[in-house]
């Protein structure tokens, strides 16, 4: 119920904020994303710039319901798992949090330039979640 909610929030988003058009603020391609992505020289030569979805889900529990809020875009880095020493040099991630990430098989992914207090994560890569159009 929770998963439907979040995919109809999700749906609702894009079709509310969506226009197709090339425009430099509007990310239509790898190449803008690319380019949009804050560190990106060193995202590339790291890891791989990704669209990050920030999501609320309000659930209220008497009465039961579920409220979705508009996503918020933003681009970021997902780092590979054998690059996490840039992380470190910066001072974005310590020993204690890689031993933590690395427990559960996940990488990291970040928002924000790496030289200005970015948002850090550990974030798991899901196999389940590969692009259905290529597997057709």
């Amino acid at each position: 119920l929770i998963a439907g909610a979040f995919v109809v929030g999700i749906g609702a988003g894009v079709v509310f904020d969506t226009a197709v058009d090339l425009e430099p603020s509007n990310v239509a391609s790898r190449e803008i994303l690319d380019r949009r992505t804050p560190s990106s020289e060193l995202c590339m030569a790291n890891g791989a710039s990704a669209m990050v979805f920030d999501q609320r889900v309000f659930l209220s529990l008497n009465p039961f319901n579920v409220y979705v809020a508009q996503p918020e875009v933003k681009p970021g880095c997902v780092v590979r798992r054998s690059n996490w020493g840039v992380l470190e040099r910066n001072n974005v991630v310590d020993k204690k949090a890689e031993d933590v990430c690395k427990q559960h098989l996940n990488t990291f992914a970040f928002v924000g330039d790496l030289d200005k207090s970015p948002e850090v994560s550990c974030v798991y890569h899901s196999e389940d979640a590969e692009n259905q159009f290529m597997k057709d």
